[in-house]
């Protein structure tokens, strides 16, 4: 059985929305400006900002491709998480940040859709926080190799499959960027 949270204050989660992440990503423009979008509602609602960004082989930390794309900017307050895992939460101070803030309920924009969005979305849902994927606000990159569905596919499946999660004790929705309300 997950663990009950019982914590009044909902975060946004912005997921390795870093230069050589969403390169090739499908509406790579459109799905920033929705990512700014909810970052300015939360930023007005007082509900903190926790970006994460990913390093591995491919991916090495404090290179130019490893840097938040230039759209959107982190401020001096909002919690940086460093991961080497698909999931936001292994291995990461992700934990302890959510904790700091009373945090329950994540709202979720970002990349890789079905990489780490995907395993931090069911990560969280095992760790007993309620989640809100932003429908909008995440993304992919736009061709998949060989036979594998197109990023706007995995994005579509994605929103649908969460859209019909169920839990018996946390809740999951699935939420345009125009309607996420913090």
């Amino acid at each position: 059985m997950a663990p009950e949270i019982d914590r009044p204050n909902t975060a946004l989660l912005v997921i390795d929305v870093q230069r050589d992440v969403v390169a090739a990503a499908h509406d790579r423009d459109g799905v920033i400006s929705r990512m700014n979008q909810v970052i300015d509602k939360a930023r007005a609602a007082g509900a903190p900002v926790i970006w994460v960004q990913h390093d591995d082989e491919g991916l090495a930390r404090d290179t130019d491709g490893w840097q938040m794309v230039d759209e959107l900017v982190p401020l001096a307050g909002d919690a940086r998480v460093y991961k080497n895992f698909r999931d936001s939460f292994e291995l990461t101070s992700l934990e302890d940040e959510l904790a700091a803030r009373d945090v329950g309920t994540l709202v979720v924009v970002g990349a890789q859709t079905d990489f780490c969005v995907r395993w931090t979305l069911h990560s969280a849902l095992d760790r007993g926080y309620g989640t809100v994927l932003v429908a909008d606000g995440h993304t992919t990159d736009a061709e998949s190799p060989g036979d594998m569905p197109s990023g706007a596919a995995l994005i579509a499946h994605t929103n649908s499959i969460w859209a019909s999660q169920e839990h018996p004790r946390h809740s999951t929705a699935v939420v345009e960027a125009a309607e996420i309300r913090f």
